[in-house]
């Protein structure tokens, strides 16, 4: 469990490092310039998502709460919804000029999906931590910037575009969850 509360911290640093710690942040990219100190927190982040994945991969199963064989087609919902949110921000979807935050309310929609079909204890800390991470990072940025201009453009061409990526998107994800033991649809 060490080392995905250790992801998951660095995952949080990471990014409230600039809203957090505005004069440390400043100072690191007087030192090595807006490439570097954007390429040194990728870096961190990078390893926040190794750390996560072996540490959650590693943690012993400690069950929580059971949940219902349902809650995976409900999980399933909420994951394709997810990945549309995700594709929304960089997008030339009609949408986008109607929502703010649309990765980190796929964030949040991404950890209420697993939360709902995974009792287990290390689950509850990823998922439940990371759904937190992205309520703070709105509110955050809200009160840094209580001034949004909303993006311009769209069309539903884009509306449809983004229809099929997320399809195609969700199918890899599925894919890749088959392909590592969590068959993500109900038996």
């Amino acid at each position: 469990m060490t080392l995905l509360i250790l992801g998951i911290a660095l995952w949080w640093a990471a990014h409230l490092f600039k809203r957090a710690a505005p004069a440390q942040r400043a100072a690191m990219t007087a030192r090595i310039g807006d490439g570097g100190a954007k390429g040194a927190l990728a870096l961190v982040l990078l390893v926040s998502l190794v750390l996560m994945v072996i540490g959650y991969r590693a943690a012993d199963i400690v069950p929580v709460y059971d949940t219902p064989a349902w809650t995976r087609h409900l999980n399933n919902l909420l994951m394709l919804i997810a990945v549309a949110l995700f594709g929304l921000g960089s997008s030339k979807s009609r949408l986008r000029a109607r929502m703010r935050h649309p990765m980190l309310l796929g964030m949040l929609t991404w950890a209420v999906a697993h939360l709902i079909v995974n009792g287990d204890l290390a689950s509850l800390l990823l998922f439940g931590l990371l759904g937190l991470w992205a309520i703070v990072e709105i509110v955050t940025i809200n009160r840094a910037e209580p001034i949004w201009t909303p993006w311009q453009g769209g069309s539903a061409m884009g509306d449809l575009r983004l229809a099929v990526i997320s399809v195609v998107v969700f199918g890899v994800i599925a894919w890749v969850h088959t392909w590592l033991g969590y068959y993500p649809f109900a038996a």
